[in-house]
């Protein structure tokens, strides 16, 4: 039995045991800042005794880029010898994969000392999780994830292309946005995927066909805003390794192909009292709940300051070059799809607001931290977001002062009191280091498209 809050009980893994009994591993997973998971793959005996004990995991994982690389600006490489620290398994996160065959589970890691590890991105949500409780409200959430499925075998000009539906084999190349017809060809995966949603217990919801050939979006319940970060985890790992099983590959970059539509992971967000009633819930009246609008100022307040959790890779910033419904403005409105932070129709009783800018390749855990602490922050300061933006915003100046790049956003994290408040010292300096360290690898990278355009002509 731990004792850490949280985290899973012996009876789970025992339960687990039962129901599958020919399950021989199980896929530990620890989310680092990249929201990568890391881990390893233990066999059905060592099951029990994680449970019961824990497993040990360096807290370098933190340390590393993207690549797996470690950064030792961040000051956690080999930090006291690189001993370990311990891993136990968050409680409702174990379940079975189909796909691969194993079971799948969820670690959170907490120091020697018995205190949460301050570098791992899910402790800075709960962090603010628990503020907003001793608020006396409960944050409640959901995320849609956008993705890309795309063939192994690269097109005739050595580009990678959308894959092939699962049921014809055929290639459609057309946009197509939310064809049923198309569902129904790429039927076979999906409803693989719902399956394995199933026995993972995360609660996938409607899929439709994006706005561009290849792309999908899955929606998740709204449910607690913790386990809703935890969702997003186990639905792309889900995803990724059934679109494997069907010889095609899932993507989770914001913007894969340039000229096509950006991958997005927009967070619904309301905050429940203590009796469950939504504090969002429009006014007899009709009007928008104060406590909403302050949520909204507070984020806007904090947004600029939050772009690098939002859009933390080069890519990312991609997203944003063309209008295709990714705002890259710190504006809200209703029932507008161009501004930042949408408040949807919908009853007035489960009113709440949807956050558009971040990408699909962002830390769903990050982005909960900073879109709620912003929220509370202006919900004590009582902030006011100004007026609601009518009509659209695309070719519109930014109403509030924005980072332009991947750089500015690095710069601007780094000298955020907020920032640094919201993820705490060793995370924030380790994020904006792994950041950083990304971005000089990147700038020295010289590309095809720059031997295309400039090699043998300037």
């Amino acid at each position: 039995m731990t004792k850490f809050p949280g985290t899973a009980d012996l009876s789970e893994a025992l339960a687990f045991l039962a129901a599958y009994p020919e399950v021989e591993g199980i896929d530990v997973v620890l989310t680092d800042s990249q929201g990568i998971g890391r881990g390893k793959i233990i066999r059905r005996h060592e099951l029990e005794p994680l449970f019961a004990s824990g497993r040990g995991m360096p807290a370098s994982l933190f340390a590393q880029d993207i690549a797996g690389d470690d950064v030792d600006e961040t000051g956690l490489v080999l930090k006291d010898g690189g001993g370990d620290s311990r891993c136990w398994p968050l409680a409702g996160t174990l379940g079975f994969m189909p796909a691969t065959g194993r079971g799948h589970v969820l670690v959170s890691m907490w120091d020697p000392n018995g205190e949460p590890n301050a570098a791992e991105p899910r402790h800075a949500l709960v962090r603010q999780v628990v503020r907003a409780r001793e608020m006396g409200f409960t944050p409640m959430g959901a995320l849609e994830i956008e993705f890309y499925l795309v063939d192994r075998e690269n097109d005739n000009r050595g580009r990678k292309q959308p894959a092939r539906y699962a049921m014809s084999k055929r290639r459609h190349l057309h946009t197509n946005t939310m064809s049923v017809d198309e569902l129904d060809e790429m039927s076979p995966f999906l409803d693989a995927i719902y399956q394995g949603a199933k026995t993972l217990g995360i609660p996938l919801e409607t899929v439709i066909s994006e706005y561009a050939a290849g792309q999908y979006e899955f929606t998740l319940r709204y449910r607690d805003l913790l386990h809703a970060a935890d969702d997003v985890i186990t639905a792309k790992r889900l995803i990724r390794s059934t679109a494997r099983r069907f010889d095609m590959e899932a993507c989770f970059m914001a913007k894969p192909f340039g000229q096509s539509a950006g991958s997005g992971m927009h967070l619904h967000l309301s905050l429940n009292d203590v009796t469950g009633n939504n504090v969002f819930a429009d006014l007899p009246s009709g009007e928008l709940s104060p406590v909403m609008r302050y949520a909204i100022g507070g984020i806007r307040h904090s947004m600029a300051e939050s772009m690098l959790v939002l859009a933390p890779f080069l890519n990312s910033w991609r997203r944003f070059s063309s209008a295709i419904y990714s705002p890259a403005n710190n504006s809200w409105g209703i029932e507008n799809r161009t501004v930042a932070l949408r408040v949807p129709a919908g009853s007035a009783a489960s009113r709440h607001f949807e956050h558009r800018l971040a990408g699909v390749d962002a830390n769903p855990y990050l982005v909960g931290a900073v879109t709620l602490a912003g929220a509370l922050e202006g919900i004590t300061r009582q902030i006011d977001p100004g007026p609601p933006v009518e009509g659209s915003t695309y070719g519109a100046s930014a109403t509030r002062e924005m980072p332009r790049s991947w750089l500015d956003s690095i710069d601007l994290c780094n000298d955020s009191p907020f920032m640094r408040a919201v993820l705490g010292d060793v995370l924030h300096k380790g994020f904006v280091a792994v950041k950083r360290s990304e971005y000089i690898k990147m700038t020295q990278e010289v590309t095809d498209a720059e031997w295309d355009l400039y090699g043998f002509i300037v």
